[in-house]
């Protein structure tokens, strides 16, 4: 019983390892994105929105910045689903998306990031 209890404290603690690390990943595959987007405390638009608050978020609604009509119109809500599909090929999820990025195609790479940005609320604070 004792082993067993072990067992379950070892897999928690190498869970919330694993967590850590891909946000750790993710913060990695951020700089990819860091010349045209902000994310954080003070995070301002640069030449894309800044990514505070993303889960949860309707696109093309971030204040002060001037979307194309493509993303404005396009109905998506932020998750993790939306962003893995749009990451991939924005142009393809958006077609008249004035982002211009080839996408990460590799989807361990692109969950790490969305782990990434989604511990950021509106505020820039992490959750």
């Amino acid at each position: 019983m004792k082993a067993f209890a072990l067992a379950i404290v070892v897999l928690a603690g190498s869970t919330g390892l694993a967590a850590a690390q891909d946000v750790a990943a993710g913060e990695t595959s951020f700089k990819k994105c860091q010349a045209c987007h902000a994310v954080g405390e003070n995070a301002k638009n640069k030449v894309g929105p800044e990514l505070n608050g993303l889960d949860g978020r309707h696109s093309g609604s971030v204040e002060a910045y001037k979307y194309s009509d493509a993303n404005k119109n396009s109905g998506i809500t932020w998750n993790e689903k939306e962003f893995l599909d749009y990451i991939k090929d924005p142009k393809a999820k958006i077609p008249g998306t004035k982002m211009v990025f080839a996408g990460i195609k590799n989807e361990k790479e692109a969950k790490s990031l969305w782990m990434f940005l989604a511990q950021f609320k509106a505020d820039g604070a992490k959750k």
